[in-house]
């Protein structure tokens, strides 16, 4: 079988790793991937919304499956222009169509269906120019913090949590304004709830699904979840506190009713669902919905699935996933993600990267890195996730600080803390 990857960053390095394990894997293309991809396949100067682009690579190289690393193709309905094309409608794509892409692409989406469906979430208004004065109100009636998402898509940075009720009033306003483009258009004003977060996901055919390793990701820049948010600085899986009976809360709870949800709204869905989860007096809460597996999580959860990942997806395509076999290890692993100095503000690219001769007990997962002459070089302000497994969630920590020690590059940057609050 031929397979195509698209994406380039930790998530997709992961995947190729995995998918090059399987006997059933011919080629492996990767679009436009990464230095460490390269490794495992062949990386195709194509950007991921480039849907043409990749028409012309699927029949020109015979692929036969598409998975769908990122959420803006999704939202941007790559699924959709398989189906619609006669000469690529038989290939398979992992990831939803672009109505499913809507529980990620729209937060009021997201909640509407929740809602709908009853699934447990924080309440919510959501608030365009036209009935701003009622979203104002609906602040007013909540208790500090105040929780701003933006409608759309903004790179993981559209959420803001704000402390005081003067300075919410005021980014409201500011976001509908434009803070965050077209994204912020409409925004979802949403109850604040406390708890620890943790990452559930699940693989789907539509019908039937497979709950993979559940994982805990650190989004703050800073020592003890202070400072900015990025795009993750590592993860740990399995959860300590996700055990069977609060996962089974989840699968009653949350999991059955979202496929059930899906079937009965009409969208086909195949692919990823992740849940975003907070534990709140130990009943989970769903925070927020993605349509593809995180980053950096992919990178510790795909050390524990011993099953062959190519044949789960063809489970996925074929509407047969409940035949398959998902097998998990024991073991821990832990993922510690080395990223450039200023990020998530303004950082360096092109600087180069030295890597030891060997990172015993670890994988490196290339996240924002590519190939220029015979360097290595940093392409991205999260470089590379170090990704390790031990008998418990410390031991595959401490292998991945060890080794994330080793390798160099200038103002390398990476959270010591990971898993403090467990």
């Amino acid at each position: 079988m031929n397979i195509l990857i698209i994406g380039s960053g930790g998530r997709e390095h992961a995947f190729a790793w995995k998918i090059r394990q399987s006997p059933k894997i011919d080629q492996l293309y990767i679009a436009p991937g990464n230095a460490g991809t390269a490794e495992f396949g062949t990386n195709l100067e194509i950007g991921t919304t480039d849907f043409q682009e990749i028409r012309q690579i699927v029949l020109d190289e015979k692929i036969d499956m598409v998975v769908v690393g990122p959420e803006v193709p999704l939202v941007e309905g790559i699924h959709d222009f398989f189906l619609a094309d006669e000469l690529l409608k038989k290939v398979s794509v992992i990831g939803p169509v672009s109505r499913g892409a809507r529980l990620e692409g729209s937060k009021d989406f997201a909640k509407e269906f929740m809602f709908r469906h009853g699934i447990p979430t924080a309440g919510y208004l959501s608030v365009t120019k036209d009935n701003l004065e009622q979203g104002i109100s609906f602040l007013r009636g909540l208790k500090a913090p105040y929780v701003l998402k933006a409608d759309g898509l903004a790179a993981g940075k559209g959420v803001l949590i704000i402390a005081g009720l003067a300075d919410a009033e005021q980014s409201l306003r500011e976001m509908l304004g434009g803070m965050f483009g077209q994204a912020s258009e409409t925004v979802v004003i949403e109850e604040f709830l406390s708890g620890i977060e943790c990452s559930v996901f699940a693989l789907t055919d539509g019908k039937n699904y497979k709950i993979l390793p559940v994982a805990k990701d650190y989004k703050r820049i800073g020592v003890g979840d202070t400072g900015l948010n990025t795009g993750g600085m590592g993860a740990i899986s399995p959860v300590p506190f996700a055990n069977a009976l609060f996962m089974k809360k989840v699968e009653e709870r949350i999991i059955i009713p979202t496929v059930n949800g899906l079937q009965r709204d009409g969208i086909n869905y195949k692919g990823f669902i992740f849940f975003g989860i907070i534990s709140v007096n130990s009943e989970p809460i769903v925070i927020e919905y993605n349509v593809r597996m995180g980053d950096p999580e992919t990178e510790a959860v795909i050390l524990r699935l011993k099953s062959d990942l190519v044949d789960l997806f063809e489970g996925v395509a074929n509407g047969d996933l409940a035949e398959r076999e998902l097998e998990i290890d024991s073991d821990a692993a832990a993922t510690v993600m080395l990223v450039a100095g200023g990020y998530p503000g303004v950082y360096n690219k092109g600087d180069v990267i030295t890597f030891p001769d060997e990172v015993p007990g670890s994988i490196l997962f290339h996240a924002g890195t590519k190939i220029n002459g015979n360097n290595i070089v940093t392409n991205g302000g999260r470089v590379i996730a170090i990704s390790s497994k031990g008998k418990d969630f410390r031991e595959a920590l401490k292998v991945s600080y060890q080794n994330a020690s080793k390798i160099e590059f200038k103002n390398k940057y990476f959270r010591t803390d990971l898993g403090f609050d467990l």
